[in-house]
């Protein structure tokens, strides 16, 4: 191990230090990962910048969730969340069913042996193309509008496939204090709940059977009341959306919204009061809709803990008495750690020095890559252990919405590489 460099003590400006991390074990002094040091498993990897995800927490984490959660509630994951094939075959072994959100996303399900018919397939702009891919291979599309509803009757006419379909619905209420609000005003997701009676009527002249519905109000929230609170507003809407369909309930996806803490300040869900709530209603909705399979859908929970990314550093510099780490990734591979991806104020995620998790000389620094510009930014003038070239930047919480969100062409450098372990 190299011999750390002599530091000054972490400057006035430095940004507030995030919990200690605890679901990676740390041995002499390297992050682990998988049972493996993070400086062997990048030998194994060969290259950095790379993304490494837990099979084990993830494993955990779904395991966690089927103790919390009423046994009759299905369990499926959401691929966009985090599309890697090695991990979606992992969680395919896992849960209940997946859901996907483009033609690619519906072929990587399918190539885990996962049933078709516990495959759903939702998103507000599907092609002729993809909802034909959708019938053929028999899963359920989430219709989203009108145009969806009639292709589908159309489809299902010219493949001679009855196509299995559910309505998707913008609910007349949000997911408060969600990160990203999917339901409640005016969206481009799902038909509008008072238009619902409409299309659910022109299905049935068009000799569609709709099967159920898909509501969905919001995601990443960390207040489990405000969970409870959208779920039975979501089950209530349910029931009157019943009323109106002219065949029964078979399938109610409940959507998901369970978040994870990134930032400073941030507490982790509560699942109990979730589970609890749940358990409490589910026998009511059972006997309103006895026909009714009901799921919850999860993507960022099931794996955005498990996964880190990991970068060189390439070099050391400083900048009128700021210090500069500068790696070999960045804003290209992560776009969500740089900020910009849906974050007003940008905030630092969770970032160690994987190699030196237990060093005692830090310093406050800003971790860059080698893009360009500005906006290329891992970590603003936070307190880390004192670094230098060769060492491991990990950015914890990076197990969802990291590589396949991020423009992997921008600036044209070498992409990251995956791997589970």
């Amino acid at each position: 191990m190299k011999a750390p460099l002599n530091m000054t003590s972490p400057s006035p400006a430095a940004k507030p230090v995030h919990a200690a991390q605890t679901l990676f074990p740390i041995v002499d002094n390297c992050l682990q990962v998988g049972g493996i040091p993070l400086t062997r498993l990048a030998q194994r990897v060969g290259s950095t910048p790379f993304y490494a995800y837990d099979r084990g927490l993830v494993t955990q984490r779904v395991r966690e969730l089927r103790a919390a959660l009423p046994a009759q509630l299905e369990l499926h994951y959401s691929i966009k969340a985090n599309p890697m094939p090695a991990l979606v075959q992992h969680l395919a072994g896992l849960v209940d069913g997946l859901d996907v959100a483009s033609g690619g996303e519906l072929k990587v399900a399918l190539d885990t042996g996962m049933a078709p018919e516990r495959i759903s397939f939702a998103g507000p702009g599907k092609s002729e193309a993809e909802l034909a891919q959708a019938v053929a291979a028999g899963a359920c599309v989430h219709a989203e509008s009108e145009r969806e509803i009639r292709l589908l009757a159309q489809l299902g006419e010219r493949l001679g496939i009855a196509p299995r379909l559910v309505l998707r619905i913008n609910p007349d209420f949000e997911l408060k204090g969600s990160g990203m609000r999917m339901g409640g005003g005016a969206k481009q997701f799902g038909i509008d709940a008072e238009d619902a009676p409409r299309l659910l009527a022109l299905a049935g002249t068009l000799g569609l059977e709709v099967l159920g519905f898909h509501i969905f109000s919001g995601s990443q929230s960390l207040k489990a009341a405000a969970i409870v609170e959208a779920q039975a507003q979501t089950f209530e809407l349910a029931l009157r959306l019943a009323e109106a369909s002219p065949s029964p309930v078979r399938m109610l996806n409940i959507g998901g919204g369970f978040g994870i803490p990134y930032f400073p300040g941030e507490a982790r869900l509560e699942l109990a009061p979730i589970g609890d709530a749940l358990s409490a209603a589910l026998p009511r909705m059972q006997a309103a809709l006895p026909q009714a399979a009901f799921s919850i859908e999860l993507g960022r929970y099931l794996v955005g803990e498990a996964g880190i990314y990991v970068a060189r550093v390439i070099d050391r510099k400083v900048s009128r008495g700021q210090v500069f780490l500068v790696t070999d990734g960045g804003l290209h591979h992560h776009l969500a750690a740089s900020g910009n991806f849906g974050q007003v104020i940008r905030k630092n995620y969770p970032v160690a020095i994987g190699n030196r998790m237990e060093a005692t000389q830090r310093e406050a620094v800003s971790v860059v890559g080698p893009l360009c510009t500005p906006l290329d930014l891992l970590a603003e003038r936070m307190d880390l252990p004192a670094a230098e070239v060769g060492d491991l930047v990990v950015v914890f919480q990076s197990g969802a919405y990291g590589l396949s969100a991020s423009p992997g062409g921008f600036l044209s450098h070498p992409g990251a590489s995956e791997v589970l372990v």
